[in-house]
C-alpha cells in the first residue's frame, strides 16, 4: 500500500514555518505497513492543488493533505476538493454543534459566520470529526485513490491521524509488514563503519534494506524489512543484528531510533549511581543542554558552569592565572584545571571540560580556529585530548559535544 503526503501552505514554501506534520504522518503510516512514496509541499493555489491531485490519481492508494482548512479566505482546500470531486459544500450539523460549543462555551464569545463556515464540508465526503479543533478532516475516494484532508495545526492533525486515520486504514486495507531496527554507533565515521560491515551487508536477505544515517561523531544503521510474514521478518532482523554486533560491538551504544547517546549515557550513569558535571567554554553550555534534554537527568547531572570569559575560568572554576599565562586559555592544562574545578565544585564522580577556538576569530587565544581541548576527569584519572574540527563554528561545537560523549562512554563501559 502506497501513500503520498502533501502539505499546503505558502508559509512552508517561503521558510516561515518548518513542516513537522509530514514526518509525524509518515512515521504513523510506516508503523502499519503503508509505504510513503513522496512528500510534497505546494502553494495555496487552486490550480496547483488540482494539478497535484490529478498527478497522483491512481498512482498511490492514499493522498494525505494537511493545511488550508482554516476559516479565512486563503484557506481553499475544501472548495478545491469540491471542484476535483464535482461536489458542493453542505453544512454538517454535528460539526456545527461542536464549533458552536467550542466558540461560545470555551472561548466565551458569539459564533461568527466565519466560524459557522467551518462546518461546511463536501456532500460526498466522510467527515473525520475533530474534537480538539474546529476544522473537520475529510475522506474522499476517486477511482483507486483516497484523498484525506487534515487541518495543518499539528495537535489537531495528530489527533485525527491517531484516532481516525490509522484505525480506519488498519480496518479497511490489507497491508504488508514493515519492520525497522535502528542500531546506534558512536565514535567512527560512515565510511569506516561501511568498510567494517561490508561483507555482512552484502549477505543481507533481499527483503532487508540497510540505510546509513550519519551525524557528527555517530552513525545510525537502520535495517528495514518488508513482507507478509511478520515472524520471518523479525527472525531475520534479529539474526542479522546479532551478527552485526559481533563485528562492530565495540562502537554500538543502542538499538532504538530514539535511544540516542545522551539517553544511553544517562541510563548507564543512573545504573552505576554516578553523577556528572560540565565546565564549558567553546561549547557554550551545549553539552549540559543535550544531557538535560533527557527526562530524569537530575538523577545524574549536577550542573554546569559556562565559563566563556577567561576571568570566569579563574574566579569560578579556580583555574590558575599562571597556567593560562604560560599555556594559553586554549590548552590541555586549562581544560584539565577546568574539569578538576567543576568536579570539586559540584562534587561529582565525572566531569567534562571544553576549551577551544570555535571561530570565526581567534578570541583570547592564539590557537588555530577549530582547535579544541576536551578534558574528562573520573574518580581516578584525568584524560585530555586535542582536536581540530575545522570550520564552520556550528560544526566545531557539535563535534566537540559528540567527542566529549564518546570519551565519557568509553570510561563508563569500563565500569559496567
Amino acid at each position: 500500500m502506497k501513500a503520498t503526503i502533501v502539505t499546503i501552505g505558502d508559509e512552508i514554501l517561503i521558510g516561515q514555518i518548518v513542516d513537522t506534520n509530514s514526518g509525524f504522518i509518515a512515521k504513523s503510516l510506516d508503523k502499519i505497513g503503508v509505504q510513503i512514496t513522496e512528500m510534497l509541499s505546494i502553494s495555496d493555489d487552486k490550480h496547483h492543488i488540482l494539478n497535484t491531485f490529478a498527478s497522483l490519481q491512481n498512482k498511490v492508494d492514499l493522498v494525505i493533505i494537511t493545511g488550508g482548512l482554516g476559516p479565512t479566505k486563503d484557506d481553499i482546500t475544501k472548495k478545491t476538493f469540491c471542484e476535483y470531486f464535482d461536489d458542493v459544500l453542505i453544512e454538517n450539523k454535528e460539526v456545527l454543534a461542536h464549533v458552536t460549543e467550542l466558540i461560545e462555551s470555551v472561548f466565551k464569545r458569539p459564533i461568527t459566520q466565519m466560524n459557522r463556515d467551518q462546518a461546511l464540508v463536501p456532500s460526498k465526503c466522510e467527515v473525520l470529526f475533530n474534537k480538539v479543533g474546529t476544522a473537520p478532516g475529510m475522506w474522499m475516494k476517486k477511482e483507486e485513490t483516497v484523498y484525506i484532508s487534515l487541518p495543518g495545526v499539528p495537535y489537531e492533525m495528530k489527533y485525527l491521524v491517531e484516532t481516525e486515520i490509522i484505525p480506519k486504514v488498519v480496518r479497511e486495507y490489507k497491508r504488508p509488514y514493515i519492520l525497522h531496527k535502528t542500531i546506534l554507533t558512536y565514535g567512527q565515521g560512515e565510511s569506516l563503519v561501511a568498510e567494517r560491515i561490508e561483507d555482512w551487508e552484502n549477505k543481507l536477505p533481499e527483503f532487508i534494506k540497510l540505510a546509513y544515517l550519519p551525524a557528527p561523531g555517530r552513525v545510525r544503521l537502520r535495517l528495514s524489512a518488508r513482507g507478509i510474514d511478520k515472524e520471518i521478518l523479525e527472525k531475520a532482523i534479529d539474526e542479522n543484528v546479532k551478527l552485526l554486533t559481533k563485528i562492530i560491538g565495540d562502537i554500538i551504544v543502542g538499538f532504538d531510533e530514539n535511544e540516542t547517546i545522551e539517553v544511553v549515557l544517562g541510563q548507564q550513569l543512573a545504573r552505576l549511581g554516578k553523577t556528572i558535571s560540565t565546565a564549558e567554554s567553546c561549547t557554550g553550555g551545549k553539552i549540559a543542554e543535550v544531557l538535560t534534554s533527557v527526562a530524569g537527568a537530575s538523577n545524574y547531572f549536577r550542573g554546569s558552569v559556562v565559563s566563556y570569559a577567561t576571568d570566569v575560568k579563574v574566579s569560578v572554576l579556580g583555574v590558575s592565572q599562571e597556567t593560562i599565562d604560560r599555556n594559553s586559555v586554549v590548552s590541555s592544562q586549562v581544560a584539565t584545571e577546568m574539569a578538576l574545578g567543576i568536579k570539586k565544585l559540584m562534587k561529582t564522580d565525572y566531569a567534562i571540560a571544553t576549551t577551544g577556538n570555535a571561530g570565526p576569530t581567534k578570541g583570547d587565544a592564539d590557537a588555530l580556529v577549530g582547535t579544541v581541548f576536551i578534558a574528562l576527569v573520573t574518580t581516578d584519572k584525568v584524560i585530555v585530548e586535542e582536536f581540530n574540527f575545522g570550520q564552520p563554528r556550528e560544526k566545531v561545537i557539535d563535534r566537540t559535544v559528540n567527542k566529549a560523549f564518546e570519551m565519557l562512554q568509553k570510561e563508563i563501559l569500563k565500569n559496567l
